[in-house]
């Protein structure tokens, strides 16, 4: 098994080296973008209508908060997330199985096809030829042309699950057929495996629904179908985007407390559970929709608390791995290891605020998981305060903290500032904490989400707390966010080489290793069949429903 040094000084591995660190480039692009339109939502937040003509984004061309809204849903939550996990995972995997990747050709592909994928689709959403929103529900209508670019984009995470496979089998085929699969290779694949399987419903409706409706070639789509697929693959995305900061976080954050995974058996039965109970779920983004099934939703529902276990776990394992470091540290008493974690490190302190804002994210998920609770704050703009609590915080702030090291280690070139990237995420969280408590806050009042608050003539006093506070926050995280940049950019720029520390990948130890964990744990086809068995099974009998009886009266699929 080479290290990754080795991996990096052969000829495949530098040039795959360099389309990865190009995969994690666009991420930030997709970042830069959406923070920016993310100001513009917290300026609405304040009372600034950003959007009028004479506004900072009418100025330039934007023609109103929706086509805003899409820009900054779809940078943050699509491009910012799939290109930095396909760089990030497609490096890990490489890494865990102590070899280049099988495939430069499919690394190169894999980064073609989301540039190609992103510039169609920003080019739409700029020109406004594509204010649909991030969920692009019909009878809302784009341009084929982002359809096509956003399609592109979800291939290039099936050409990444490829190469993965392909290296497994080549790792195999050199003398490890009987061996475990290392802890890190198997957390990035069963991620892509589980994406692959949630993926489908978003790709059915783009292809067959929404393109040719878009060209022209059919005369409508029946809105209900069309939201069943998304939230097909809407709701196990959240997983997609969790599960690359998991790998981090299990996997590299706890060597840099100093500290070991209190198990490798239980960190695959997590992966497992996230690949069987991710995508079987989705209804219960559904609960209000007429024409499905209340027991259908109710079932779903279930199967959305069953997925809330795998993160107890994680939490569990987590915190019992800071703790064996914090007192290999010396620290002593109930809670004296606490101060003896890497705070001073950016990459390790990102990420521990990320779980712990992740906390309340979880916590908040409950509610709208809930079959009758949710009714309280479904659109209200409680769901987006729940958002940047998980993918707004859980995943961006750990994304950023993962970033303080993977491009000095892709780059050669040592971090800019430590000092200003632990700042940096400190900012970030508070910022996060405050913005998401004033979007929650307001919800509960019943503001509705997805509305130009700046504008609304229906605007109650009982929302105004809420909304200075989300403003304060929204800034703050914009701060931050410019801050990152610049600790990114000043390392590019910089010529000062990358530390031994940096060059290296830090991969975490386990008190029971690989030995210890059965070997049907490793055989992913026969949980990846279950999987697909489950979500027949969730799914076959709400199609036939609305086949039946929800289908709009003129659109029948038979």
């Amino acid at each position: 098994m080479m290290t990754i040094q080795q991996i990096s000084d052969t000829q495949e591995g530098r040039t795959q080296k360099k389309y990865i660190a190009w995969q994690m480039y666009l991420s930030f692009v997709g970042l830069a973008l959406g923070g920016l339109f993310g100001l513009f939502q917290a300026f609405d937040r304040a009372g600034y209508n950003a959007y009028a003509e004479d506004g900072i984004a009418g100025a330039v061309g934007i023609e109103s908060y929706y086509q805003g809204l899409t820009i900054h849903g779809v940078s943050l939550a699509i491009v910012f997330t799939f290109t930095f996990s396909n760089a990030f995972l497609q490096w890990a995997v490489a890494r865990g199985f102590g070899r280049p990747l099988a495939s430069t050709a499919l690394v190169a592909t894999s980064f073609w096809l989301s540039a190609v994928g992103i510039a169609m689709a920003a080019t739409m959403m700029l020109l406004n030829e594509a204010t649909v929103l991030y969920t692009m529900y019909a009878p809302m209508q784009a341009s084929w042309i982002y359809y096509l670019g956003a399609a592109l984009l979800v291939v290039s995470t099936w050409v990444v699950l490829g190469n993965q496979l392909l290296t497994l089998r080549a790792w195999r085929k050199d003398g490890n057929a009987g061996e475990k699969i290392p802890l890190l290779a198997y957390t990035s694949i069963m991620t892509y495996l589980m994406w692959f399987l949630a993926s489908l419903g978003i790709a059915t409706q783009v292809l067959v629904l929404l393109i040719p409706w878009a060209l022209g070639w059919t005369s409508g789509v029946d809105p209900l179908v069309s939201r069943t697929l998304f939230w097909f693959s809407g709701h196990p995305i959240v997983y997609f985007w969790l599960l690359p900061a998991y790998v981090s976080w299990y996997m590299m954050v706890p060597r840099k407390a100093g500290g070991r995974l209190f198990s490798d058996p239980v960190v695959r039965v997590v992966f497992i559970m996230f690949l069987l109970l991710s995508t079987p779920v989705g209804l219960h983004h559904q609960f209000t929709d007429p024409g499905v099934d209340s027991g259908l939703k109710f079932m779903h529902g279930m199967l959305t608390f069953a997925i809330f276990f795998p993160s107890m776990i994680t939490a569990f394992t987590l915190m019992a791995a800071f703790e064996d470091g914090g007192r290999r540290k010396g620290g002593k008493g109930l809670l004296g290891w606490i101060p003896k974690m890497p705070w001073g490190d950016a990459a390790a302190s990102a990420q521990i605020l990320a779980m712990v804002s992740f906390l309340f994210g979880g916590a908040s998920g409950l509610i709208n998981a809930s079959y009758t609770v949710n009714l309280v704050v479904h659109n209200t703009s409680f769901i987006p305060g729940h958002f940047h609590m998980t993918v707004g915080s859980a995943v961006a702030l750990s994304f950023m903290g993962i970033s303080y090291w993977l491009l000095p280690h892709l780059t050669g070139k040592r971090l800019f500032s430590n000092k200003i990237a632990v700042a940096q995420g400190w900012i970030y969280f508070v910022g996060v904490m405050i913005f998401g408590r004033g979007l929650m806050a307001a919800g509960l009042e019943g503001q509705p989400r997805r509305v130009p608050i700046s504008q609304a003539t229906y605007a109650r006093a009982e929302w105004l707390s809420g909304d200075a506070i989300a403003a304060i926050g929204g800034v703050m995280m914009v701060v931050a966010g410019l801050m990152f940049f610049y600790v990114i950019l000043r390392t590019l720029m910089w010529k000062e080489p990358a530390t031994a520390e940096e060059l290296d990948m830090p991969i975490s130890e386990s008190m029971r290793g690989a030995d210890e964990s059965p070997a049907l744990f490793d055989r992913l086809g026969f949980w990846f069949i279950i999987a697909v068995v489950l979500v027949v099974i969730a799914y076959t009998p709400a199609f036939i429903n609305i086949g039946y009886d929800g289908l709009s009266p003129t659109w029948q699929p038979w």
